[in-house]
């Protein structure tokens, strides 16, 4: 099988890699360390580095800056430029994002996008120049360190929010660190750490190991444990009678299974539904979709199809409170199959190093013949449906609904913690859309950083359209990042939920508090506040009622999105979808101030 093949072909160059490594190559020392990493971000189709200058980054951000490919993406802080690395990788399957900051006082602003993108799984790089290889050996007092001598305590701050931490000392080791570094960062599909000290930069090395490629896919299942495995699922299946639902979630996306995923649904036909943080994992144009399952806050016929089936498989799944509706699956072990990247549980048993991508070709041949049963198991209708309400005030109830009527194929979504998360999932998405949401992690204002990262891999990849969906006490964290995005020529449509505050918060406790309220900012003067001497075209709204939005919706100019708008959007500071009040719900009452 091609498959096979590929995998047969990645492990060769692995091991090629380890070979050379262990050799004395006496290659042509002709390229640079810089220019060496900068290659193998190239090779790899990273087009964008994010960041911010400072002295111990300054001599690499001079090849980013003449590199013929690789272009330099300025952020107005830190923590922005670790949300755009993470955007960045999500939409550009088989990549990663990249961050490049300096020691100590960038890198520490940098931890928590960088801590985010490890909850989520997000392959983002964190390059950091550092002090030269003799001032962390004699450990002088400088500037931004902590006037102790404790140099390593930053990599010690971040050890726990990546997967792997390179340094780069020694030139000889050089080339391996840097390949390790980004082979762990794409198939581990976690953050990693990698420090580059002033006096490497420009140390000249061999470029003889860029001729093999690095490839972001797992090493091969072990054959006959991967048959064995194979064999245990179809005798679930057949004690099943065919009756079998599958649930795809966050690793589908993550670990670039979306292919894999799709031609086993399409052969088998199978009920599909996905969750929260597996919207757009599919297709949810298909027959075969039913919706979004998240435990007790799913729509009950959706809810009854999932929990009666005979057997359920899991594929990428990612139980965090937010994504299944407070921990509420009521899928018996005994009747659940998961496929996760690295392993495959089926009912009690797990078998470690049994990757879904790999597996799935194989598990698809072997099922397909299920088709004839499959196609034949209901599945509830998710179609838009825009509810009557008699009231002009723009509602969440509606809104989310009418908005589903503006989207097209291969949009780009962005979706921030909050209203916004909750209220796009019971929208039917079109085909090639892709969602971008930060549901695990949730740090309020992600997403606008995330939209810049977003925007910029999806003009890489022909995804015409970015749309941001934001809330006004989250952007105001994190609204300069709207500056770059003008710079960028990007043109996203911003909405800006307007309803005075932190909804999600009020929902879960203090409701009318003033701590969960903000200053009401003028929207609309913001782009052009933001602007560069006002040299791009921008334009603004404000919309209060249904009317004015859909008017504006239905304009052609504006839905063609030619230039960056933002769109405010006047809402109810008290309103909010129906999902967001019941989690709120459930997440005041696990998190219950009491006296004991």
């Amino acid at each position: 099988m091609a498959e096979d093949r590929e995998a047969l072909s990645t492990e060769l160059d692995r091991i090629r890699l380890q070979l050379q490594a262990l050799q004395a190559k006496t290659g042509t020392q002709d390229i640079t360390i810089g220019q060496y990493l900068l290659t193998r971000l190239a090779q790899l189709g990273v087009t964008s580095m994010f960041g911010l200058p400072g002295d111990f980054n300054l001599g690499f951000l001079d090849l980013v800056e003449d590199h013929p490919t690789v272009n330099w993406v300025g952020n107005c802080n830190e923590l922005n430029a670790a949300y755009a690395a993470d955007g960045y990788a999500r939409i550009k399957e088989g990549t990663l994002g990249v961050i490049t900051t300096t020691f100590g006082v960038g890198e520490l602003s940098a931890i928590n996008g960088i801590a985010g993108a490890y909850a989520e799984m997000v392959p983002v790089l964190h390059v950091v120049g550092v002090p030269s290889t003799t001032q962390f050996k004699t450990r002088p007092m400088l500037h931004h360190t902590l006037g102790d001598g404790r140099f390593d305590v930053y990599e010690v701050a971040v050890s726990p929010f990546v997967a792997y931490q390179a340094h780069i000392m020694k030139k000889s080791e050089a080339a391996s660190e840097i390949d390790k570094a980004i082979t762990e960062c794409i198939t581990k599909s976690r953050p990693v750490y990698l420090t580059l000290p002033t006096d490497m930069v420009y140390q000249t090395i061999s470029s003889e190991r860029l001729h093999i490629p690095l490839s972001p896919n797992f090493p091969p299942n072990d054959p006959s444990k991967e048959a064995f495995v194979i064999d245990q699922i179809y005798d679930r299946v057949t004690e099943a009678q065919g009756d079998v639902v599958v649930i795809v979630d966050a690793c589908v996306i993550r670990h670039c299974s979306r292919k894999e995923v799709a031609d086993f649904l399409k052969a088998t036909s199978f009920p599909v539904y996905a969750t929260p943080m597996g919207k757009t994992a599919v297709d949810e144009n298909s027959k075969r979709y039913g919706g979004i399952y998240v435990g007790n806050l799913t729509d009950p016929e959706v809810k009854e199809k999932v929990e009666s089936a005979n057997l359920i498989i899991s594929i990428g799944s990612l139980l965090s409170d937010f994504n299944s509706g407070n921990f509420s699956y009521n899928i018996p072990i005994r009747r659940h199959i998961e496929l996760h990247s690295g392993h495959t549980q089926v009912q009690y048993a797990i078998y470690e190093n049994i990757g879904m991508k790999q597996m799935l070709p194989k598990l698809t041949e072997r099922l397909e013949h299920f088709h004839a049963i499959a196609k034949n198991l209901p599945v509830p209708a998710f179609v838009k449906q825009l509810p009557h309400q008699d009231t002009a005030v723009i509602s969440h109830l509606w809104f989310w609904p009418r908005m589903g009527y503006f989207f097209r194929p291969k949009d780009v979504i962005v979706t921030e913690t909050g209203t916004a998360n909750f209220g796009i999932l019971d929208v039917p998405l079109p085909e090639g859309s892709i969602l971008v949401n930060q549901i695990l992690w949730g740090s309020i204002g992600w997403s606008v950083g995330s939209c810049l990262g977003a925007a910029l891999a999806a003009r890489d990849v022909g995804m015409e359209r970015v749309i941001l969906f934001v809330g006004d006490g989250s952007l105001q964290l994190t609204v300069q990042e709207l500056s770059p995005m003008i710079k960028s020529g990007l043109r996203p449509i911003i909405f800006v939920l307007n309803n005075r505050g932190y909804s999600i918060e009020r929902y879960i406790h203090g409701k009318h508090r003033k701590y969960n309220d903000i200053a009401d900012w003028k929207w609309t003067n913001l782009l052009d506040t933001l602007n560069d001497h006002s040299n791009y075209d921008v334009e603004s709204y404000t919309v209060t009622n249904k009317m004015e939005l859909s008017d504006l919706l239905d304009n052609s100019t504006f839905a063609n999105a030619g230039k960056m708008q933002l769109v405010e959007v006047i809402m109810d500071a008290l309103d909010a979808p129906d999902a967001l009040q019941r989690q709120a719900e459930l997440t005041g009452k696990g998190n219950a101030y009491s006296a004991k």
